[in-house]
């Protein structure tokens, strides 16, 4: 009976364990940003302002090697000398760090920024252009999930980076010289500011390719209502951009919080380069590629792909995805069921990077001089 009493003991505790752990997890977005949470914006406590005239200051350059430089044999990158257009690409959030910004230089960030911007996502863009990609004061993510008076300083700040950067960026490139703006997560926010600050209508303008603002809560009213959604492979000053979701996925509290009465989300979808509602079967996805597997390869027919009405892009069909570390594999399961988020830039790799060529090479044959 002293056993019986035991043993019954022992598994109400076990079930009292298991049913806090399923507890915990189910609660995770909660209470990590709670764990993450920065307190009260302190501008004393911003890290110091990038000086982009030095190269410590950009995760990618054109004049070093770096890895926004990867490819394969199959997918040659031009040299940096015979690209005839640049890409100023902007990074998303690549730290966890308990602040409101993080200083550029901290080792964990900048790891984090080669391996799961530059890497995975930038170099998409190195058979069309020279790529540039500035390092910036991020702003915490839970600016973007739990938005507060506090959380938009530190957006203000970060953008404040950028903007500097995209001013870098002019200088160092040139006159004349077309050029593509290209983002993802956090970084689209940024760079969709970006476009509607200082390039749209502006003179930097005139020279813009296309703006790829990827994995962002991107509307027309956000961007401006002029400023043309892609509704085709070869056009020209034009926006792209897509949320990739599929049936199963439910918003949770890592889901960026769109501003009130902004309608759907602009969606171009990567299999077609149209806007419209049309399914794409995943014979038409060219390749995925994952450069954060131990054997990087080309995935051919790996996604199929539909903007939704809602503005976001489904994904009914998808194969099984490569190992791609814990740290990957964690970040894809706490985005929750049916949230290709993190992997936005990945499922359609291929089809991105002879996009951005074809984009490149129209604008050029439009300017070309008679």
């Amino acid at each position: 009976m002293r056993w019986k009493k035991v043993l019954s003991i022992v598994a109400l505790v076990c079930g009292v364990l298991v049913f806090l752990v399923a507890l915990a997890f189910l609660t995770l977005d909660r209470w990590l940003y709670a764990a993450l949470d920065p307190g009260p914006f302190d501008p004393s406590a911003a890290p110091p302002a990038p000086n982009y005239a030095e190269p410590s200051a950009w995760a990618a350059l054109p004049t070093r090697e770096d890895d926004a430089d990867v490819s394969l044999p199959e997918l040659p990158p031009l040299s940096p000398g015979a690209a005839k257009a640049d890409v100023f690409f902007v990074h998303p959030t690549t730290s966890m760090a308990k602040r409101w910004n993080t200083p550029i230089d901290d080792p964990a960030v900048v790891q984090a920024t080669a391996r799961g911007a530059t890497l995975i996502q930038a170099s998409a863009f190195n058979a069309c252009c020279a790529v540039y990609a500035p390092r910036y004061r991020q702003a915490s993510g839970k600016a973007f999930v739990h938005p507060s008076p506090d959380g938009d300083r530190a957006v203000d700040l970060a953008y404040t980076d950028v903007a500097a950067a995209f001013d870098a960026f002019l200088e160092r490139r040139g006159e004349g010289r077309p050029f593509l703006l290209a983002s993802h997560s956090q970084g689209t926010v940024l760079a969709a500011r970006l476009l509607r600050e200082k390039i749209w209508g502006k003179p930097a303008g005139k020279h813009l390719v296309a703006a790829y603002l990827v994995g962002g809560p991107i509307h027309p009213a956000t961007i401006g209502e002029d400023i043309p959604i892609c509704a085709s492979e070869d056009q020209w000053g034009c926006v792209v951009g897509w949320n990739a979701r599929g049936p199963r996925y439910e918003r949770n509290e890592y889901e960026f919080k769109d501003a009130p009465a902004t309608g759907a989300r602009i969606c171009v979808n990567p299999l077609t380069w149209k806007n419209d509602g049309a399914a794409a079967p995943a014979s038409q996805n060219q390749g995925a590629l994952f450069f954060d597997t131990e054997s990087p390869a080309v995935l051919p027919a790996f996604a199929d792909a539909a903007c939704q009405p809602d503005g976001n892009l489904w994904i009914t069909q998808m194969g099984s995805l490569p190992a791609r570390g814990p740290a990957s594999g964690i970040l894809l399961w706490t985005m929750g069921p049916d949230n290709y988020h993190p992997i936005e830039y990945q499922l359609f790799y291929v089809n991105l990077r002879k996009n951005a060529v074809r984009r490149v090479e129209a604008f050029q044959a439009a300017h070309a001089s008679p």
